[in-house]
């Protein structure tokens, strides 16, 4: 009975790091620029001498989901949206990551972050600063053009550009942070990321692509899997109490 019992116990937490995932992905179904990620169990035979003749449940996350979601109309100047490509941001760890959508302001100091903080990067990569500006204005092809707060007229100055890139989405991955970076091991070159073709979409955001109403379905069925594995370990445990019975009785 062993062999029930420890095959209904895998299998039960492995249904719950899904539950895990499924109800991080719905609690960010509100969560502006948010990609749902994938789930899928599959059998995982148990490695060792001899031969492998047990194969116990396993849960993985094997992708994230990139389909873009819903736009909505903010009419806020510094809300973008890149609808074919990504907005490079430099990450809490200092490494390039990527969204499709920024909510950015400017610090008092000049600088140029989105909702969380994060430096918005130019087209070489580095983070943005800007003087100190009466209007600003963002093109779209990620051009920045300010009105200098010191200008003796109205004339817009280019001071900058938003690094917007294309990278093949199979190159992607998200991280634990939830960041979107490049695949470890994955060299593109610029040619590969900044085309002439990337445009954005000003004062609009992009909202999440999860689909509420698939994912309370999802919760449901793992909810079920979870007592059916739950009841597998409870007919293990009777099973184990009749066979002490009848040996007792031996």
């Amino acid at each position: 009975m062993d062999r029930m019992v420890y095959i209904a116990m895998s299998g039960a937490k492995e249904v719950m790091l899904a539950q895990a995932n499924n109800a991080n992905n719905l609690a960010n179904a509100t969560t502006d620029g948010f990609k749902k990620d994938f789930n899928q169990f599959r059998a995982m035979h148990v490695e060792g001498p001899g031969w492998d003749d047990r194969a116990y449940a396993l849960d993985e996350r094997p992708a994230t989901d990139f389909t873009p979601g819903p736009v909505k109309v903010t009419g806020r100047d510094l809300d973008v949206v890149v609808p074919n490509g990504f907005l490079a941001i430099q990450a809490p760890d200092g490494t390039e990551a990527y969204t499709r959508t920024a909510s950015m302001s400017v610090l008092e100091n000049g600088d140029l972050v989105d909702a969380h903080g994060n430096p918005i990067l130019n087209i070489t990569g580095a983070p943005i600063f800007l003087p100190p500006y009466r209007k600003i204005d963002i093109g779209q092809d990620g051009t920045i053009s300010i009105v200098p707060a010191d200008a003796p007229n109205n004339n817009p100055v280019v001071v900058d550009q938003l690094r917007m890139v294309s990278p093949n989405v199979k190159d992607l991955e998200k991280g634990l942070d939830g960041y979107i970076r490049l695949k470890p091991g994955v060299l593109q070159g610029e040619e590969g990321l900044v085309r002439a073709d990337l445009h954005l979409i000003k004062g609009a955001l992009e909202g999440s692509n999860v689909n509420v109403a698939e994912a309370l379905t999802t919760m449901l069925a793992l909810s079920r899997k979870y007592e059916m594995q739950v009841k597998m370990m409870q007919t293990a445990k009777q099973h184990a109490a009749e066979s002490d019975k009848l040996l007792r009785l031996s």
